[in-house]
């Protein structure tokens, strides 16, 4: 059997064919129709990747809602939002809910498959098992762990979405280095926009602020993109 992928999309021709086409490429794919019914799946078996529309039934925003509990759930699931509401307002909502990618329906198959291709070899290639202290990225107060995929501030868990943590570490990486917009998109293996980028940084701020009020160590160099300020940080 292959990986177990689920798709969340209420109209029941686009779901089959999207279902058909990812079983073709090797994957286990169960297709539910709207929020309640993909919820009830989840609680008894998680899947390894979400597929996602934004309008779910009566819901218009029920794909929203959902992403934002399965981010509860299962703080690294990958999750991709595949609709046709396509405007920018609604892409920096679907990443401002947790979501690793906002996709189209226009796109070719291909391109969305390549897309679970690219969360997947993500996931896999920080999933060695831990030998030493080598797997953890420590600076000033953040421990970042590759192998579980986890950070911690002050020894605090910062639940970090796949982006968001590739998007840290990227940073963390070389403290004091401006990293642009594309080098963070390059670090985080993902398509995003200014907007999408600008999205994310702010949610992670406020994922920091939450355990420490006085967190200030992504700094915005306007123009150029962020940088981690070891500076801004207090004793």
């Amino acid at each position: 059997m292959g990986r177990h992928i689920a798709i969340v999309e209420d109209e029941p021709a686009i779901g089959e064919n999207y279902r058909e086409f990812l079983t073709r490429s090797g994957y286990t794919v169960n297709l539910y129709s709207s929020r309640k019914q993909a919820l009830e799946a989840f609680h008894r078996q998680m899947p390894e990747l979400a597929i996602i529309d934004v309008g779910l039934g009566d819901e218009l925003e029920g794909g929203f809602d959902l992403c934002r509990e399965l981010r509860s759930m299962a703080g690294h699931l990958p999750i991709i939002f595949l609709t046709a509401r396509d405007s920018d307002l609604d892409a920096v909502s679907g990443f401002r809910v947790g979501a690793d990618d906002y996709l189209s329906k226009e796109i070719a198959q291909e391109h969305l498959l390549a897309r679970i291709i690219a969360l997947f070899r993500r996931m896999d290639a920080f999933r060695e098992p831990e030998t030493d202290d080598g797997d953890v990225l420590r600076r000033d107060h953040l421990a970042m762990d590759t192998a579980r995929m986890t950070a911690t501030w002050r020894d605090q868990i910062v639940h970090l979405t796949l982006t968001e943590f590739w998007m840290v570490h990227a940073l963390v990486l070389h403290p004091g280095h401006v990293k642009n917009r594309q080098q963070l998109m390059d670090a985080a293996n993902a398509v995003l926009d200014d907007n999408t980028i600008t999205s994310h940084v702010k949610r992670i701020r406020k994922k920091f602020c939450e355990v420490d009020p006085d967190f200030a160590a992504i700094e915005t160099n306007y123009g150029f993109g962020y940088r981690w300020n070891s500076a801004k940080i207090g004793a």
